[in-house]
């Protein structure tokens, strides 16, 4: 029982450390070019050009 004691914390710190990297992900915008990565790497031209 101690150990269901010690996991449920744990769990909980867990998903909420992944909800707020989520949300950072978010806000930083990580998501507004969703389609530019995945294209980015068919173009042949080098970025200084």
């Amino acid at each position: 029982m101690s150990t269901v004691g010690i996991l449920i914390p744990i769990a909980l710190f867990l998903g909420l450390s992944g909800l707020g990297a989520f949300f950072w992900a978010v806000r930083s915008g990580q998501y507004d070019d969703i389609d530019g990565a995945a294209l980015r790497i068919l173009n042949d031209e080098d970025p200084e050009d």
